[in-house]
């Protein structure tokens, strides 16, 4: 299944995309604590070493119960995570679970259908945020474009290495790529131009910048992204 998997994500291209297109944002929720997950951690694990994939791991507390306390986990992914059933009429949540430009959900590992999401996410050329240089640090410029939302910096783990003492995954050693560990507004953006300043990033972290629209408070399409660094 795995050999699948990777088959598939080398030999797609996204459809369409350019050195200076914005990646297509993929989102895994995960848990330290389901035995269904490393598969999906591994999978974000083969994205995050792409280019044109910015591939996020967002670790989720309601499995804390089972034996295990996510040491990534924080409530506010696993609110995010049902904000995003609630845009399709679910109250259901799960993991391991792929959210794709914000837009797209897919259950568990699924490679053709992951390829074939990327391939349509890909193929929308969106050029909308840059990172520039300024006398002060680093600032985000987002260009003009056709819808609103809201400038995201996330923080991230590149990579780390846990082992898990109890619960359903109990004895393993699992790796996981780009953990999430900030999530933190910028500023508004009604679709104009506009620069905003970006603080440091702390010790041992990655930044990126997401632009994302928002339906009834709850998280939309994914209008945008770059990385700091």
């Amino acid at each position: 299944m795995r050999t699948l998997i990777l088959s598939l994500m080398a030999s797609f291209t996204l459809g369409g995309a350019t050195a200076s297109a914005d990646p297509v944002v993929v989102e895994l929720f995960t848990s330290q604590g389901c035995s269904s997950c490393p598969p999906a951690d591994e999978l974000l694990g083969d994205l995050a070493a792409r280019e044109d994939v910015l591939a996020l791991s967002l670790h989720v507390d309601y499995w804390d119960w089972i034996g295990w306390s996510d040491t990534f986990a924080k409530p506010a992914f696993s609110e995010r995570q049902r904000a995003y059933a609630e845009n399709v009429r679910s109250n259901v949540v799960y993991t391991p679970q792929f959210v794709i430009g914000g837009i797209d959900q897919v259950a568990g590992v699924s490679g053709m259908k992951m390829a074939d999401l990327l391939e349509v996410h890909g193929a929308v050329s969106k050029d909308m945020l840059r990172i520039a240089s300024t006398a002060d640090g680093r600032e985000v410029v987002a260009m003009p474009g056709p819808g609103a939302g809201a400038l995201i910096l996330v923080g991230y783990i590149p990579e780390a290495t846990v082992r898990v003492l109890a619960g359903e995954n109990a004895g393993k050693e699992i790796t996981y790529h780009n953990v999430v560990v900030s999530w933190d507004e910028l500023a508004d953006w009604n679709g104009d131009e506009v620069s905003v300043p970006i603080p440091p990033a702390a010790a041992g972290l990655r930044q990126a910048v997401i632009a994302q629209s928002a339906e009834d408070g709850r998280p939309g399409e994914i209008l945008g992204a770059v990385r700091v660094d």
